[in-house]
């Protein structure tokens, strides 16, 4: 939570730290919980590419990743999800709680999250949720790529 903190101390972004009694696992838990559109849950998935780790925050309204079309707008030959151990290895978090803000990955951004005032998303921690500006992601993750997806 200090991490975060420090990323989000001085910025400019509207944003909210949002506690809750029971872990949310997935986007519909997510849009249930907080009553808003699917669209607007922002799950970060560690994708495995023989260029490295990538981590992908998607708009929750996409029901799969088409891997295939992945490999092409990252020029690689083979992305798969990270498994749950290569997942706690590179970013510290467990999987269902990796944050939308401070890893040190490329990051790739689905450009349906911007069509939103705010979206929800992965603090590290299970019982907590980040309410954001989509717009805050473009500043603060690394080697950012904006896809349509």
């Amino acid at each position: 939570m200090k991490k975060l903190q420090e990323i989000l101390k001085n910025r400019p972004f509207n944003y909210e730290v949002i506690r809750h009694e029971r872990p949310l696992l997935s986007a519909k838990d997510g849009a249930d919980y907080f009553g808003i559109e699917i669209g607007q849950t922002a799950p970060t998935l560690i994708l495995k590419t023989n260029k490295g780790f990538f981590a992908f925050i998607i708009s929750g309204a996409h029901e799969k990743v088409d891997f295939e079309e992945m490999s092409d707008v990252l020029e690689c030959s083979s992305v798969k999800l990270a498994s749950r151990e290569e997942v706690k290895k590179v970013t510290g978090y467990e999987v269902r709680s990796v944050p939308m803000i401070g890893l040190d990955l490329p990051c790739l951004i689905d450009k349906q999250l911007f069509k939103y005032d705010f979206i929800y998303g992965g603090i590290g921690y299970n019982d907590y949720t980040l309410k954001i500006e989509p717009r805050a992601l473009k500043e603060l993750n690394e080697d950012i790529k904006l896809l349509d997806f």
